[in-house]
């Protein structure tokens, strides 16, 4: 029995005999300036300015990096000699155009990531070849439109990722042939309108993110189209009411996300064709009142959180249903006054006065008096029979309540649209100047659309009357100023758009005429510095946009006190160094943009003011050269993530211990590694993270992982003593006493070993 194994053997090592040395020869083959690791056929060659695919990549490459290169363009074919690749990673090269037929020969490509780039289209053929594909990432682009058919290739694809680009509307068919995608990522982008068919031809797919987009209305017959939905997030879009004329009819629908909206009214029935609807998030919208809601029987979870909650005789039934459904829910009522501050979860229907009961009169003259915050009364399906008015040349939606002029080279706005309108499309007219009571007999405004119109001016009155309004969109006009007398008539606007304008200076005292002001978008203007009390006087201010203008100087004072500010971002000016006193006041801020400004280095407690809240620090490509020992003093509590990739840094001291810690990316730095990087080698040592930062120089370490470097810094005096200190996370301000004995030295060796 052993005569015929043995020659099976022989037989097998003549037939493999000659693919050893072509093998050996294809593995030894590396481009400059890049790492490959043959075992695990992986190469990187991030952040080395390539502009185009090197040629010397081994042939049995299975996963190849080069984020960070300059290719602006994918030529055909152009990983022809690459067959084996599974992975191909594209982030932040520059590519502007992808050619017909690049990635052909690529069929056993699973991702592709080609996000964060400058594709503003895809032509029909340049995905094709990718038969098994299962994830694309193409977020952060340029993309303004999609033809049907581009993922027509895509068969296997199972996750789509569109997220941060600037799509408008999504035709019919958009995504045809994605037989097979489960999550499509549409979230952050201006989609204002889904062609009823949009969704078709996707019945797999089971989550889909519209949040942070433009839509006015729930796009109900494009939903119907992706029936086999579990989870749907729309939050972050200005709805201002959701009917059963809507059309949401998805009968697997587990989770809906409808929060920080403008919602004032929701229909009994508007998700009565969603069974087996578990979880409903209506956080962070305008809804005084609820009715029960009919239809989910399975609904578990209701959140309402931030809305003006009316805790009188009129939410009896919504507490009753929410007793007799088994209904967990949140919320705090603002009303009446002896119910203040409540807990809805801890109501009782008893507890609520009605007619009948005593001192019931009193709070409802109370309800009346706070209707203003509510917005207008009306039902919302009530029709009155009787012709519409409606301008000439303009589009006016009764079911919606939205009127539209787009695009229709009008000189003047025009007047008579319906006074139930809650939304006005003027954008892309021609009207230089917007008179004083421009919108008469529109109470019930909620958004107002000016974008692309050439405005130069707001005269003092023009939002007269608007006294539900809540986001006002100029963008991309020629305003260079603003009056407080011409925002005068909007008091509950919440949302101001000014991006892509000509203002020279923050327009603080039109803004102080705004008590309800909540996000301020003012980025890529001509902003050279903010002054004391510029951004003052803004007490319900959350979010502050300054990216991309010409700061120089953000004086203390300039913005705080503002308790609630959450996000600042301050990314892309000519900031020389951290504005540490412009962020006293600032109690609540969660996230700091500073990229992109010639920061140069940071000095001790720079994020001091802020440390005891920041949870996302951005510091990248700031042409940071080094960094103060104290530079983050104080900051760490809560910090979730540190932006610090394509510096200058060859050193940083050690850091804090962070222990919320998620993300830290120090990719792109020149790290010099010697004994002076020894506290940084240490500190991530004690960190269960990716990081990406490698060793520039000495030549003997170079390409080499900071963490992974152990030989290097093996030499270092005092090695062997801290060696034995090493704890699994550092903590800093803390006596750090010596461990003793054996399995303390065995867990470091098995943790280097490891690593």
């Amino acid at each position: 029995m052993e005569a015929p194994q043995s020659i099976s053997l022989v037989l097998l090592l003549l037939l493999l005999r000659p693919l050893g040395p072509a093998w050996h020869i294809a593995a030894q083959r590396c481009p400059q300036m890049c790492i490959c690791d043959n075992p695990r056929r992986h190469v990187a060659c991030r952040h080395q300015n390539f502009t185009e695919v090197p040629n010397a990549i081994p042939e049995l490459t299975q996963r190849l990096d080069l984020q960070g290169s300059k290719l602006k363009v994918i030529p055909p074919a152009a990983f022809r000699d690459l067959p084996h690749l599974t992975h191909l990673h594209l982030r932040r090269c520059g590519v502007e155009l992808v050619a017909e037929g690049a990635f052909r020969g690529l069929g056993r490509l699973l991702l592709l990531n080609l996000a964060s780039n400058r594709l503003s289209s895809l032509p029909q053929e340049a995905l094709d070849g990718l038969g098994s594909l299962q994830r694309l990432e193409l977020e952060g682009n340029r993309l303004e439109e999609l033809r049907p058919g581009t993922f027509g290739a895509l068969g296997a694809l199972a996750t789509l990722n569109l997220a941060h680009n600037a799509l408008v509307y999504l035709p019919a068919m958009a995504f045809q042939g994605l037989t097979r995608l489960r999550w499509l990522r549409l979230a952050h982008n201006a989609l204002s309108v889904l062609a009823p068919e949009a969704l078709a031809g996707l019945p797999a797919l089971r989550r889909l993110s519209l949040h942070h987009n433009e839509l006015q209305a729930l796009p109900g017959p494009a939903l119907a189209q992706a029936r086999a939905l579990a989870r749907l997030e729309l939050g972050h879009n200005p709805f201002t009411y959701v009917g059963e004329e809507d059309g949401l009819a998805l009968p697997g629908l587990r989770e809906l996300m409808l929060d920080h909206g403008a919602l004032q009214a929701l229909d009994a029935r508007a998700f009565a064709r969603c069974p087996r609807l578990r979880s409903l998030d209506l956080r962070g919208n305008q809804l005084a009142a609820l009715p029960p809601l009919r239809g989910p029987g399975q609904l578990r979870r209701l959140r309402l959180q931030g809305n003006p909650l009316w805790c009188g005789c009129e939410a009896r039934p919504l507490l009753e249903w929410l007793a007799r459904a088994r209904v967990r829910s949140d919320g705090t009522c603002r009303g009446p006054r002896r119910l203040g501050g409540e807990a809805l979860d801890a109501l009782r229907p008893a507890d609520l006065r009605c007619p009948g009961d005593r001192a019931a009169a009193e709070e409802e003259a109370e309800w009346q008096a706070a209707a203003w915050l509510r917005g207008p009364p009306g039902n919302p399906q009530e029709a009155d029979g009787a012709a519409r008015p409606c301008p000439r040349a303009c589009v006016c939606a009764a079911e919606s309540r939205h009127s539209g002029c787009e695009s229709r080279g009008l000189r003047a706005v025009p007047r008579g649209f319906p006074s139930d309108t809650q939304l006005l499309d003027l954008r892309r007219n021609h009207f230089w100047s917007v008179p004083p009571a421009a919108f008469p007999g529109l109470g019930r405004l909620v958004s107002l659309h000016l974008q692309h119109c050439g405005l130069t001016e707001l005269a003092a009155g023009a939002l007269a009357g608007l006294g539900s309004l809540i986001y006002l969109y100029l963008s991309d006009n020629q305003l260079s100023g603003l009056s407080a007398a011409a925002l005068e008539g909007a008091p509950r606007l919440g949302y101001l758009y000014l991006e892509r304008n000509r203002f020279g200076q923050v327009p603080g005292a039109a803004l102080r005429a705004l008590p309800s002001l909540f996000s301020l978008h003012l980025q890529s203007n001509v902003v050279d510095r903010l002054e004391p009390g510029d951004l003052t006087g803004l007490p319900a201010l959350r979010w502050l946009y300054l990216s991309g203008n010409r700061i120089t100087q953000v004086s203390p004072g300039a913005i705080g006190p503002a308790p609630e500010l959450e996000k600042l971002h301050l990314d892309r000016n000519q900031l020389q160094g951290v504005p540490t006193g412009a962020l006293e006041g600032l109690p609540a801020l969660l996230e700091l943009q500073l990229s992109g400004n010639p920061l140069g280095g940071l000095a001790d407690g720079a994020f001091r003011p802020v440390g005891g809240s920041l949870q996302h620090l951005f510091l990248n490509d700031s042409g940071l050269e080094q960094i103060s020992p104290r530079a983050f003093l104080g900051l760490g509590p809560r910090l979730r993530s540190l932006h610090l990739q394509k510096n200058q840094l060859q050193a940083i001291p050690a850091l804090p211990p962070f222990s919320q810690l998620e993300l830290i990316d120090l990719s792109g730095n020149p790290f010099h590694c010697d004994c002076q990087l020894l506290p940084l080698h240490r500190w991530l040592m004690g960190l269960n993270l990716r990081v990406g930062a490698t060793c520039a120089t000495p030549p003997s370490a170079q390409g080499q992982r900071v963490k992974a470097a152990t030989a290097v810094f093996e030499t270092c005096p005092g090695w062997a003593a801290k060696k034995a200190k090493w704890m699994p996370a550092p903590r800093s301000n803390a006596r750090r006493t010596p461990m003793k004995g054996q399995p303390r030295a065995d867990k470091v060796g098995k943790e280097r070993g490891r690593l």
